[in-house]
């Protein structure tokens, strides 16, 4: 349980779900962690969940003056930083026909500007070696109706693993992803549907993985703490896929 002793660490979008969960596991592995939100009534449950062992900000993910407000404070707080998990997001599932622009912004700021213009903040303070791992998602590849928004940005994300690693091995920065499939979170709540539809939107979503369950999300934090510890210094650019075989279909 000492993987990640010494390390210090960044979890975005880290007050629930798969982000609290990593961060929980990133403290248990003995890293010293800062943890991003938004919402001020996850901030203060994840704050009394992690306690004292965690940094916990308040971050506007999609805003890039944030990122560089976020980059200064572990600057001042933790001098630099061993290992990033961006994984704040939104998802935003709209039928073609309702998109509108401002949906469409927001969504790009948050999952994809967003990540982007962090790592570029965090550069000057980014140790070597470092880790990042960005959470992305298997909707880049299924092709599922209704998300060719979230899709996009998601692909965007699986790109970025590829690119930078190629940009910033040599300073010593591996970033690779993680590409979850469906995963029990409060994340479908946030989609504003109807208790019902939310449930047949379930079921018809659970029929299409193999594994006939939905993932956890400490199935997914375990995975980020391969990547982030000195145990896959040599996964470089890699995007590791836990969707019970859904992308296999």
């Amino acid at each position: 349980m000492n993987r990640l002793n010494g390390k210090r660490a960044l979890v975005t979008g880290g007050t629930s779900g798969i982000g609290l969960e990593t961060a929980r596991q990133f403290i248990a592995e003995g890293a010293r962690v800062a943890v991003t939100g938004s919402n001020p009534e996850t901030i203060e449950r994840a704050r009394a969940e992690l306690g004292k062992e965690a940094l916990i900000l308040r971050v506007d993910a999609g805003s890039v003056a944030d990122q560089q407000h976020l980059a200064q404070a572990l600057k001042e707080s933790f001098g630099q930083i061993d290992a990033v998990f961006i994984n704040a997001g939104v998802a935003d599932f709209r039928p073609l026909e309702q998109w509108d622009e401002a949906g469409f912004d927001r969504s790009i700021a948050v999952n994809l500007k967003g990540p982007l213009f962090l790592v570029q903040a965090l550069l000057p303070i980014l140790a070597n070696p470092t880790s990042i791992v960005l959470n992305t998602s298997i909707n880049a590849r299924v092709g599922m109706p209704n998300s060719s928004v979230y899709a996009a940005t998601k692909g965007g994300l699986i790109t970025l693993a590829r690119t930078l690693s190629g940009e910033l091995i040599g300073r010593g920065i591996r970033v690779n992803a993680v590409s979850p499939g469906p995963i029990s979170t409060p994340l479908y709540g946030k989609l504003g549907l109807p208790a019902a539809d939310l449930d047949k939107m379930a079921g018809a979503i659970l029929g299409q993985i193999p594994a006939g369950r939905f993932g956890e999300p400490s199935e997914i934090a375990k995975a980020v703490v391969f990547l982030a510890s000195d145990e896959s210094k040599f996964t470089v650019g890699s995007e590791l896929v836990i969707d019970g075989g859904m992308s296999n279909l």
